[in-house]
């Protein structure tokens, strides 16, 4: 790589960071991300980045302080004559408040999309949103990255041929087809349910044929777990042998892992778009997308096409 590039990481992902930048071949930027005594934020970049091609990488998930981080980081690079700033958010956070569906609610994706804007992003990178069309939300150009080449190379590993890949839920039916597909045609299910309140999910129903069957099941976040743990506490009722579940994002909130523990899943796979840090147990295994960003920020540098990375 040449030195026109410069890579800065947030405190919410440096090891995210780290990796990508050993994918590249270049040091990671010096950067004081630090707190005054009363708690406030402190950013001061050590390096000289007048006309540099910047990417800055900060995974949005909770606490508030990681997108506060993000916006300043971007404030403070563009004020430093930034050539460009590209925004590498692997998990873009507040991404399922993205309409109005209820009376006076926000539409916080869409308020989150303005703040990086006017932060000073130029571009946005970013692995699995929650739903597509938050693309939207910005009128800059914006890179969508799938988590699911590393995925499917993990599970390549394995003998696929008594598996079904399993949709918690019918909004993401064409990721799993399409996974489904990329394995060797495997056969789909779905699992109905219903979602009384938010963070609250019940299973009505599995479509599909899974008795006698290794099931894998896809998603892109998992944040109480409620939703994967009933369905494969469905999916073992009806017969299903070992279950593997599978997310891009493990959120993890409360005590979603010790619910995961307790429910009949053989093996949990995850990325690493949020650090697990404590979290990290035997049942686990995280692929690391660093690569497949690292690719990504290559090429968006060398103003060369990313689109055969987007499956």
């Amino acid at each position: 790589m040449d030195n026109n590039i410069k890579l800065f990481s947030g405190n919410s992902n440096p090891e995210l960071g780290r990796k990508i930048c050993s994918y590249l071949g270049i040091e990671k930027g010096k950067i004081d991300a630090l707190r005054f005594s009363d708690g406030e934020i402190r950013i001061k970049i050590g390096e000289n980045i007048r006309g540099k091609d910047v990417f800055i990488i900060q995974s949005t998930n909770p606490p508030a302080e990681n997108l506060l981080e993000l916006l300043i980081i971007m404030d403070a690079a563009r004020r430093a004559s930034a050539r460009r700033i590209t925004a590498v958010t692997p998990y873009f956070g507040y991404a399922r408040q993205d309409k109005k569906d209820k009376p006076r609610v926000p539409i916080s994706a869409k308020l989150v999309a303005d703040l990086i804007t006017v932060a000073g992003a130029q571009r946005i990178l970013a692995v699995d949103l929650h739903v597509e069309q938050i693309q939207g939300f910005f009128n800059i150009p914006f890179d969508h990255l799938y988590a699911a080449p590393v995925i499917i190379e993990h599970f390549k590993q394995f003998d696929l041929s008594n598996f079904v890949v399993v949709s918690p839920d019918p909004g993401s039916v064409n990721r799993s087809r399409a996974i489904a597909k990329r394995l060797g045609n495997l056969p789909l299910a779905i699992v109905d349910k219903r979602r009384p309140e938010p963070n609250q999910a019940s299973v009505i129903n599995i479509v599909g044929e899974v008795k006698g069957k290794e099931v894998l099941i896809l998603d892109d976040i998992i944040d109480t777990a409620g939703t994967i743990v009933g369905a494969s506490i469905a999916l073992h009722e009806r017969g299903a042998k070992d279950i593997f579940v599978c997310c891009t994002h493990p959120v993890l909130s409360g005590d979603a892992l010790k619910k995961v523990g307790n429910a009949p899943i053989k093996k949990f796979v995850v990325t690493d778009t949020i650090p697990l840090g404590h979290k990290k147990t035997d049942l686990i295994t995280v692929l690391s997308v660093s690569e497949l960003l690292g690719e990504a920020i290559k090429r968006i540098h060398e103003e060369k096409s990313v689109s055969s990375l987007f499956v």
